[in-house]
């Protein structure tokens, strides 16, 4: 059984951080789609059209009938472990800084025999499930994983390396002024966290719940991320400490653009919501892409919250929707950017949330628990796509159908 991960000792400043490596980066065309499945959680492989037969590995013609109608699907994730073996050695730099490392060949149920990376805890021909995960390069990766949970399952070494698990890491949540600050501080103090940051704008100001954040134990810092001076002060102080970040800065206001008389709400959303991450990213980026090779408590991800409205506007809250829009076109490039590390830029997509800029819209909407679960559980499993929410999941699986229909219903087309 896995051991239980315990809390690194304190780093000797004497000794140099390692340089991040990387797995091998090189994927066919036809394999994107299941780094594509993989970045959601789920387990999708390619079925042909024409005769049915499950594929694996990702080709662009059927290995049974030679169709090129390969479609991915989700499929059942069992299986069971054929053979396996731990490798000692290796030549390629990244494997050889992590042996001895478990891998092995597993009978899908679905029909196909994969090769895969192998959990600790599951036992020698023993049945599986299968994960699909993104490993530090992006790419997807299969995971053998117990059928059953196990104890500190989430602490395999193997597992961790693909993971954020928020354990034993120190986190920056950017704005403790959003009602959803204490909650992401309760879900993440739950999951293990080590240390818990977050930045205060205009900390002479009251708000509600400045005192639940202390209560948990959160340390409060100057920070206002329409500032380019105080975003610089608290990275040069806690830069080099931060393992996750979780962008949680967030200004909005309804209307759309012909309901608002001027361009001062826009102008102050851009600042926060788009100009806001990037200031983040410029100032605590680099320190973070260094330390993406730190041991236990190493650098492992970045988090947006943003509004799924982000995919396809609703013009009730039309700026405020472009402004995330802008964001998440902002935080693939980042995404692109931070690769190189092997950091990982993880967008939370919510559909309106419990607070009082949503208050006239009907349910259902996100509470800030469930918010703070999601945040929690993508970072578990390793997601850069997390849909929170009954709107959410149902908007985005209409965007993927016809993201030109979906603009039509959301702006007034249909009866």
């Amino acid at each position: 059984m896995t051991d239980a991960l315990r809390p690194p000792p304190k780093k000797d400043p004497q000794k140099r951080t390692v340089t991040p490596t990387l797995p091998p980066t090189m994927r066919s065309r036809a394999a994107l789609g299941l780094s594509a499945a993989a970045a959601e959680g789920r387990f999708a492989l390619q079925s042909c059209a024409e005769c049915g037969a499950v594929q694996y590995p990702p080709r662009d013609a059927c290995s049974r009938c030679l169709s090129t109608g390969l479609r991915w699907r989700d499929v059942d994730p069992g299986g069971t472990l054929l053979a396996e073996t731990t490798i000692h050695t290796t030549v390629d730099v990244y494997f050889r800084e992590r042996m001895p490392w478990r891998t092995g060949s597993v009978q899908l149920d679905a029909g196909p025999v994969v090769i895969a990376h192998v959990h600790g805890d599951v036992t020698t021909r023993g049945r599986v499930r299968m994960w699909n995960l993104l490993d530090r390069a992006g790419q997807a990766v299969l995971v053998a994983m117990p059928e059953g949970r196990t104890p500190h399952m989430e602490d395999d070494p193997q597992l961790r390396e693909m993971t954020a698990d928020p354990k034993h890491r120190r986190i920056l949540i950017a704005d403790a002024r959003n009602p959803n600050a204490p909650a992401l501080a309760r879900a993440l103090k739950d999951a293990g966290a080590a240390m818990l940051i977050a930045g205060e704008a205009e900390g002479w100001r009251p708000y509600p719940h400045r005192d639940a954040l202390a209560a948990l134990g959160v340390d409060l810092q100057p920070m206002d991320v329409t500032d380019t001076a105080s975003v610089k002060k608290l990275a040069g102080e806690y830069g080099g400490k931060t393992d996750i970040l979780i962008n949680n800065a967030r200004f909005m206001r309804p209307g759309g653009v012909l309901a608002r008389g001027d361009t001062a709400f826009a102008r102050d959303e851009i600042e926060v919501n788009y100009l806001g991450l990037m200031r983040l990213a410029q100032a605590f980026g680099p320190g973070m892409c260094a330390r993406a090779q730190d041991g236990v408590n190493s650098a492992a991800a970045w988090v947006n919250i943003l509004t799924v409205e982000a995919l396809s506007n609703d013009p009730a809250y039309g700026c405020f929707n472009a402004s995330n829009a802008a964001a998440l076109s902002l935080s693939q490039s980042l995404r692109a950017e931070f690769r190189g590390a092997g950091l990982r830029v993880m967008n939370v997509l919510t559909g309106p949330t419990e607070d009082d800029w949503y208050q006239p819209l009907p349910p259902p909407k996100v509470g800030h628990a469930a918010l703070a679960r999601s945040v929690v559980e993508g970072l578990q499993r390793g997601l850069e796509d997390v849909y929170c929410g009954d709107v959410a999941k149902d908007l985005v699986e209409r965007f993927r159908r016809d993201p030109k229909v979906l603009e039509r219903e959301r702006t007034g087309g249909t009866a």
